[in-house]
């Protein structure tokens, strides 16, 4: 089984899309071992959280957490709305989706899925062209993890 994650993003101030994106993102090799012991039950901690960083620094497999995780406030890590959507085959894809509203000013550029409300394992990370986010804007992450 392959694992392969899909982000979406859109970014909307005063209920006006300023940009929707997607893309691939990188599996952490900390994520296929909390998988793989989540299939045997020697590991605990689903993954239903997101959360959202300023560094620009590239995603790798060796990541154990985002770079620079905003830790505060109204885009700190958060739980989402976890389902399974059909990509290929029935319920093959965990999907999870959050809206953050900024009640600052920041500058997302990465995101992750987590298995717990602090430090815990990631799964997946993505960093992308800074979000410049203003007191009002809503981010949301689509975050999808397809099993190939």
């Amino acid at each position: 089984m392959k694992l392969k994650g899909v982000v979406s993003l859109r970014h909307e101030r005063n209920g006006v899309v300023l940009l929707e994106e997607r893309f691939t993102n990188t599996i952490t090799n900390m994520g296929r071992d909390q998988v793989a012991g989540l299939i045997n039950a020697t590991r605990t901690g689903v993954f239903t959280r997101l959360a959202l960083g300023t560094s620009e620094t590239a995603a790798a497999v060796g990541d154990i957490a985002l770079k620079a995780e905003i830790s505060g406030g109204s885009l700190a890590r958060a739980s989402a709305t976890a389902t399974q959507i059909t990509t290929d085959t029935t319920n093959d894809t965990a999907y999870l989706v959050h809206t953050f509203s900024s009640t600052g000013t920041y500058t997302v550029k990465e995101c992750g899925i987590v298995n717990s409300a602090s430090g815990g394992r990631l799964l997946g990370r993505k960093t992308f062209t800074g979000k410049a986010m203003v007191s009002g804007d809503t981010l949301t992450i689509y975050y999808g993890i397809d099993c190939d």
